[in-house]
């Protein structure tokens, strides 16, 4: 098992930065989504906040056709995580699966649990270019049930690397050497969710020279938000960093988006169910 990488600790620090509180409780929280620039990615607002993103449960999806409405209009945008990330191809997942770690250590997509409501994955990418490897970034947003469903979920996420400290991504992608953190809710805590966990290692495919892997998990009510970057070849340790806390700037946005959504009633809550696919496994 390695050991904590700088680089990921820097970014718990910016989402600490993107969550404390430097006024009253009364303040508005940050805008969900960045305003844009000439060509800038977006940055943290300056209006930061001192309670975390949440979605409370009585306003949060309650049928599987609701919670496929939410995952599916929750805007999550390429620059959310830097300059220059696009869309991948195939860009979404079926959200009546979410991936699976089984016995044997390997990832596979399997149908939803009865707990969860629907979970999309979504693929990015920063392209090649100068020399340096492209960067794969994925999200996931999943509706559970309830919160106790997410927190189950949670826990279950903190658990994996300690059973499997190497995993199999796919048929050519392997991680391994991995190191997983919470923090509750005191001191060094990110406060920007109800919970959180960061995980790191490494990452190869087909053997290659592995490069750094980053992956992060929050929850907000019940509602389950994670990302991971494998990082592609030719950087530096410092333009590592840079990746992995761009990919955490752009967590914040999405949390701050679901909290939104709550607070305006917008999560598809009370909506007249409509039948979608995979709505009766």
């Amino acid at each position: 098992m390695v050991g904590w990488r700088p680089v990921l600790a820097a970014a718990a620090g910016t989402l600490l930065l993107a969550g404390c509180s430097s006024g009253s409780g009364d303040e508005p929280k940050a805008e969900a989504t960045p305003k844009k620039s000439s060509g800038a990615s977006p940055s943290a607002s300056a209006s930061p906040v001192n309670k975390p993103y949440t979605l409370a449960e009585d306003r949060a999806p309650r049928t599987r056709a609701e919670a496929v409405a939410f995952v599916r209009e929750l805007t999550v945008r390429p620059d959310y995580f830097g300059t220059g990330y696009r869309t991948r191809d195939p860009f979404e997942s079926d959200p009546a699966e979410w991936a699976v770690l089984g016995e044997d250590c390997l990832w596979r997509r399997e149908a939803l649990p009865g707990t969860v409501l629907a979970s999309l994955t979504r693929g990015y990418e920063l392209p090649a270019k100068g020399g340096k490897g492209p960067v794969y970034v994925s999200l996931t947003v999943t509706v559970h049930q309830d919160v106790v469903s997410a927190r189950r979920d949670m826990a279950g996420s903190l658990e994996e690397p300690l059973r499997c400290p190497e995993q199999q991504l796919n048929a050519t992608d392997r991680v391994s050497g991995l190191y997983s953190r919470v923090d509750a809710f005191a001191d060094g805590r990110t406060v920007i969710s109800d919970d959180d966990l960061t995980e790191s290692g490494n990452w190869a495919a087909d053997g290659a020279k592995a490069h750094p892997f980053d992956w992060y998990k929050f929850r907000m009510g019940p509602v389950t938000v994670a990302a991971t970057a494998r990082h592609g070849s030719g950087r530096t340790e410092a333009e590592d960093s840079t990746v992995t806390t761009d990919i955490a700037k752009g967590m914040t946005f999405v949390a701050a988006s679901i909290d939104s959504k709550g607070k305006a009633g917008d999560t598809g809550a009370g909506a007249e169910p409509t039948e979608t696919k995979g709505a009766g496994q």
